[in-house]
């Protein structure tokens, strides 16, 4: 098939967990079949009710030899979005 928005480039399919993605190499653009949209929502809303929030940890105190002083960026989980669009 054909790209809707480049008009010459073919669509690349993907699949990523059960989810066909169609998506243009030339203009990135991404395509869905019918209901792909609803699953990726329905995943994510349960990705968000499951408690996939981080639970809060003790802070850690920082190593007197560290060049920043200790600040870091903590380590997130990465989304279910992610893990479709990488």
């Amino acid at each position: 098939m054909k790209c809707p928005a480049c008009k010459e480039t073919d669509l690349v399919m993907s699949s990523r967990q059960n989810i066909e993605i169609d998506y243009c190499p030339q203009c990135r653009g991404v395509w869905l079949d019918r209901g792909e949209l609803d699953k990726l929502i329905e995943r994510s809303t349960q990705e968000v009710t499951s408690g996939t929030m981080p639970a809060s940890r003790p802070q850690r105190q920082p190593h007197p030899d560290s060049f920043h002083g200790g600040h870091h960026k903590p380590y997130r989980k990465k989304s279910f979005w992610h893990e479709i669009f990488d």
